[in-house]
């Protein structure tokens, strides 16, 4: 083992810590068909076009399979011997070979038509749960990583397309196929075929013992997954950070044993699954030993023809098939058992922060908001806001100043609603937040943030994006507005200009007026920016408080800012500290209170004077 190898172990052990971050956790649920039959569920909306073909396609093949053997042997094979008739012999074969160009057409219906059942399937599975996690809440997001959201919708979903293309056609059909054969079986010879069937309860016994340990060997394996996947995503977006702290190796070590440990679950998982067809085949062994052993009896003692035999033969061999895969199967359902209970677990996930079905439509605003006697906490450890009142009034700006943790994040998190409070109520034009359909009171919101999002797409496509009804000259007026017009022009395309992932062409700078541009665009009633003009240059913050002027007539506004020349203008400011209020009034009022506000423009001038 190379020296870079044994540092990539040891860096991979110094942070395996940080293994435990995911959420993900298995789910204890004992192997139950009423789950699965939800998850089977999804068929229903295809019940009467596509499956109906399936199962006549599956139904034709596996008529084909169970009569031919007892034709070739009961009535071919014994008519032949007894009676030598030739021509019987060519017409049978006639028979047969029609039979099986009908089963060439069934089985070419049912792989058609359960391929196409199954991506329809899969399809409508990943939208709805899609669509689901599009509608929860922060908290949701607040307590997983990105990458175990995105592996239940990728790596979850897919595991099942096999089980739907393949596994719930085949396990009816190995069904009917094994009713069908042990009825066929004592219709020819009763005595063979108990003496045949000792070893079914054996073959059940272990089974059952076995398939408690493979659903969790599989359920283990997509925990696994989700960790890496969580990695993989953490890692590429801090991939700056981790090269200017000269951090790979600690990552590459890091990811190898996460990777190494994956592996493992995987092997673990494929060992036992790979159990069932071996212990099948041995068990075939033993009931071929029966048949030859007391079937030559049977035969002696004339209870039973050659040709009977022969058909005895085809059928026990058409027997272990299924069954084999009915093994196989089995592993499908174990590993969508695994697949389904983590879906179910997101698919079941409500809101904590319902909607109540009366919920009113909100259309024109004043945009005056109350706090009354609000508490808030994200967990049970710690007070984020304590017994909170506070007025904003309609067309109203306030700013937000304190510390890093004094709760002004909070604030507009619940002005928004993507918390609720822990106590007392927050009020809008006199309704409960509580009591407004959450789209009618976000579409009367934007949020301007010091991270902006870009979305891949183009510079029109983002700043569209708070509505996308908006024409071009509507889009262009509202960069203009806030002075994003002079760099957009300068770009290759312009306004058609890709900006790539999170628009990494872009400066920092440039995203945030780009978000200015979409939250004026959108034209809110009332407006929040947090810390929106942090990253921006002296010169560039002198076009934003132009802009900002403009943005902000006749609308409500919250703004928080650590950089406190921007709020001089507003009309009431409240410092927070520690989930309360500390002090309240306009810049004038709190500068002749020389308190804490006082003590906190003074370091700022002092900063800068120094700096």
């Amino acid at each position: 083992m190379s020296a870079q190898t044994n540092r990539d172990q040891e860096a991979g052990s110094r942070t395996l810590k940080r293994f435990h971050y995911s959420t993900d956790q298995a789910i204890e649920k004992p192997f139950n068909w009423k789950q699965m039959l939800r998850l089977f569920s999804f068929m229903k909306p295809y019940a009467k076009t596509i499956l109906p073909i399936a199962i006549l396609g599956m139904v034709l093949s596996t008529a084909v399979r169970l009569f031919a053997p007892i034709l070739i042997g009961s009535f071919a094979l014994d008519h032949i011997i007894e009676h030598g008739d030739v021509n019987f012999l060519w017409i049978m074969v006639g028979v047969i070979a029609f039979m099986y160009v009908i089963s060439y057409i069934g089985n070419t219906l049912r792989i058609k038509y359960m391929n196409k059942l199954g991506q329809l399937v899969i399809f409508d599975m990943r939208k709805k749960l899609f669509n689901h996690i599009q509608r929860l809440s922060h908290r949701f997001f607040d307590q997983r990583s990105a990458g175990s959201i995105l592996v239940r919708i990728t790596n979850d979903v897919n595991s099942l397309q096999d089980l739907f293309t393949n596994g719930v056609i085949n396990l009816l059909m190995d069904l009917i196929m094994l009713i069908g054969i042990v009825i066929l079986l004592f219709v020819i010879s009763p005595s063979l075929t108990v003496a045949i069937m000792i070893v079914l309860p054996l073959m059940f016994f272990i089974s059952t013992r076995l398939r408690r340990n493979i659903r969790r060997s599989w359920q283990d394996v997509r925990i696994k997954q989700s960790m890496i996947n969580s990695h993989l995503n953490e890692s590429i977006q801090g991939i700056r950070v981790t090269q200017s702290y000269t951090q790979e190796n600690e990552n590459i070590g890091f990811f190898k044993k996460m990777n190494q440990t994956n592996f493992e679950a995987w092997r673990n998982a494929t060992q036992k699954s790979a159990m069932f067809r071996p212990f099948v085949e041995m068990s075939g062994a033993i009931g071929t030993a029966i048949l030859l052993s007391f079937g030559v009896f049977l035969i002696q003692m004339e209870a039973l023809t050659i040709g009977e035999f022969f058909a005895f033969s085809l059928y026990i061999g058409m027997f272990w098939e299924p069954i084999s895969r009915l093994g196989q199967v089995y592993n499908q359902l174990l590993v969508g058992m695994a697949s389904s209970e983590r879906i179910f677990e997101f698919l079941d996930e409500q809101p904590s922060v319902p909607e109540k079905m009366n919920a009113k439509t909100l259309k024109d605003i004043d945009g005056h908001i109350q706090f009354d006697h609000v508490e808030f906490a994200y967990d049970e450890k710690r007070k984020a806001l304590h017994d909170m009142s506070i007025e904003i009034k309609g067309g109203q700006t306030v700013a937000l100043v304190g510390h890093t943790g004094s709760g002004k994040t909070t604030i507009v998190n619940l002005i928004s609603r993507f918390y609720d409070p822990t106590k007392g109520r927050i009020l809008l034009d006199g309704h409960d937040l509580r009591d407004i359909r959450l789209d009618s009171l976000r579409e009367k919101v934007s949020i301007v943030l010091q991270d902006t999002f870009i979305f891949s797409g183009t510079i029109m496509d983002n700043i569209r994006f708070g509505r996308p009804d908006a024409t071009d000259e509507e889009v262009k007026q509202a960069a203009y507005t806030v002075g994003a017009d002079g760099f957009i022009q300068e770009l290759p395309n312009g306004y058609e200009t890709e900006v790539e992932e999170r628009g990494n062409i872009l400066s920092v700078g440039e995203r945030q007026l780009i978000s200015f541009a979409r939250a004026l665009l959108a034209d809110p009633q009332i407006l929040i920016l947090d810390e929106a003009t942090a990253a921006i240059d002296t010169e560039t913050e002198q076009i934003i408080q132009a802009a900002l002027r403009k943005l902000l007539h006749g609308r409500t506004a919250i703004m928080i800012a650590h950089r406190l020349s921007t709020i001089r203008e507003a009309d009431r400011i409240f410092v927070l500290e520690q989930g309360k209020i500390l002090e309240q009034g306009d810049h004038d009022d709190l500068m002749a209170q020389r308190g804490e506000y006082y003590e906190l423009v003074k370091s700022q001038f002092n900063a800068l004077n120094t700096g």
